[in-house]
């Protein structure tokens, strides 16, 4: 008998703003207590935009910073509180137990840029949504346990 995929995976063309509004929207309509979220990609990939969709559709009103100095930023929502890493100045993975991913996910959700620099700290059942830059707008590949499948009805 063969095993049956159980992973999810997903290719979404963000050819502009609007599309990538649109993808940040469907991930907080799934976005829940616990949950990590791997945002990958080179420089410029469009990391932080998808950071601010996902907390623009969460409800935050403020402006969102990329948290490169600070490394990390919280934000009380009304469903639930959402932390913004920024790894890329970590030296070594080590680090990130000084800057709380653990407590964070305890108490709500992470989105994380750079999630290569935090090596095997991630949590094995994040959603990792990997940026690349195209001719036309940037690309998103997504992949995850499969109760991100949810995403494709949010």
């Amino acid at each position: 008998m063969a095993q049956q995929d159980t992973r999810f995976q997903a290719v979404y063309v963000l050819p502009d703003l609007e599309a990538t509004k649109a993808l940040g929207a469907r991930i907080a309509a799934v976005l829940a207590p616990g949950d990590a979220v791997a945002l990958a990609g080179d420089l410029g990939a469009g990391k932080t935009t998808l950071a601010r969709a996902i907390l623009a559709s969460l409800g935050v009103r403020e402006a969102v910073p990329s948290p490169t100095f600070t490394l990390v930023q919280s934000y009380e929502t009304p469903r639930l509180t959402v932390s913004h890493y920024d790894l890329y100045r970590l030296k070594s993975e080590r680090e990130l137990d000084e800057l709380g991913l653990e407590d964070a996910l305890d108490l709500g959700a992470a989105l994380i840029e750079w999630p290569e620099r935090a090596g095997k700290r991630l949590p094995p059942e994040r959603l990792t949504v990997q940026l690349y830059a195209a001719t036309e707008g940037r690309r998103a590949d997504l992949s995850g346990p499969s109760r991100w499948r949810e995403l494709a009805h949010a």
